[in-house]
């Protein structure tokens, strides 16, 4: 085979969507799971899951193929590299990112719309599920619940550094907007016992948000509010903190949020964003992600900086947190 040869093979396996969608539809069925140990014979696990045996063997066959599982005498069973696809693997690809039926996962299939999203420069999640994905987890708890998961998991491991890395001592009050389950809120109070924090969320993830701070005994110090950050945000705080909220969004939704931001703050509050910057934190494949599902992107400094001048705000400091994200640090222009 020739160089052109090996190219063109090595870019159709790149453009193919059969590898992707065996393994997602592996991890929806729950295959990585049953099959560790002895395994089971195809036809056996056709009747368990109510599924055609023969398309069955045929999802094994190139499971086989990309060394998710492999063939015994009582059929199929997972290997150790497919196992990392299983429920308990901790790495929190079953759950999260791959299932079906998962936000991350129901998301993802929206990248069939992709040309729809370059086209037009707007999400291609709407097209293809008739309402766009904020109004999805709104109408369906477990897509919500999974969603809320999922940003535990992109954080988790982040937040050491993200708490170490800043010196968020400078600030007696913070408000953090649409925070969550509250886990980099209640981690920063923690490192700071003279801090307070309120955190904004809708319901029902501000409830999930008081259970964390009660958990970790800061139940003194803390105040949760359902609501959006469309809204009026709790007023006079020292900082305004936005962890991986406005690559969700386009310019005139961030807008919406920043001027709400910037409303709430007292004269010398600071707004504070973490999250991938373009050409500096970010990688491309996350830059078409937040097009296709949110309609947004991983703005770069320029943009940030732009965005925000509108609002009174004038970028003071960039520092580069962690491997994947940035703290953008904006103060008031009347007070530089």
């Amino acid at each position: 085979m020739g160089d052109n040869d090996k190219d063109a093979d090595a870019l159709r396996r790149m453009a193919s969507l059969a590898t992707p969608m065996a393994l997602r539809v592996a991890v929806t069925l729950g295959l990585p799971d049953r099959l560790v140990g002895n395994g089971a014979e195809a036809a056996q696990l056709a009747v368990e899951l109510n599924v055609s045996p023969v398309a069955l063997d045929l999802l094994l066959g190139h499971l086989t193929t990309l060394g998710i599982v492999e063939p015994t005498s009582a059929g199929y069973r997972t290997t150790e590299f497919g196992a990392n696809l299983c429920a308990d693997a901790g790495n929190g690809f079953t759950n999260i990112l791959l299932h079906l039926d998962s936000a991350a996962g129901r998301a993802e299939l929206a990248f069939v719309e992709l040309a729809h999203s370059i086209t037009t420069g707007q999400a291609a999640y709407p097209r293809r599920y008739g309402q766009d994905f904020w109004a999805d987890l709104a109408g369906n708890p477990h897509l919500r619940t999974s969603f809320d998961q999922q940003m535990i998991l992109r954080l988790q491991e982040q937040i050491p550094r993200i708490v170490t890395g800043f010196d968020w001592s400078r600030f007696t009050t913070i408000v953090d907007v649409g925070g969550g389950r509250g886990a980099l809120l209640a981690a920063i109070l923690t490192a700071h016992p003279r801090m307070h924090g309120h955190l904004v969320d809708l319901a029902p993830t501000d409830d999930e948000a008081r259970h964390t701070f009660s958990a970790r005994g800061l139940d003194a110090r803390t105040e949760v509010t359902a609501g959006s950050f469309f809204d009026a945000l709790p007023a006079g705080a020292d900082a305004y903190l936005l962890s991986d909220i406005l690559h969700d969004w386009d310019d005139e939704h961030t807008h919406r949020i920043l001027a709400r931001c910037v409303e709430a703050a007292r004269p010398t509050g600071r707004v504070l964003v973490i999250e991938p910057v373009g050409r500096r934190r970010a990688i491309t494949e996350m830059d078409l992600s937040m097009l296709v599902i949110y309609g947004g992107r991983e703005r770069r400094i320029d943009e940030f900086r732009t965005l925000a001048a509108e609002h009174g705000l004038i970028l003071d400091t960039v520092i580069d947190l962690t491997d994947q994200r940035c703290l953008l640090e904006f103060q008031l222009a009347a007070n530089r």
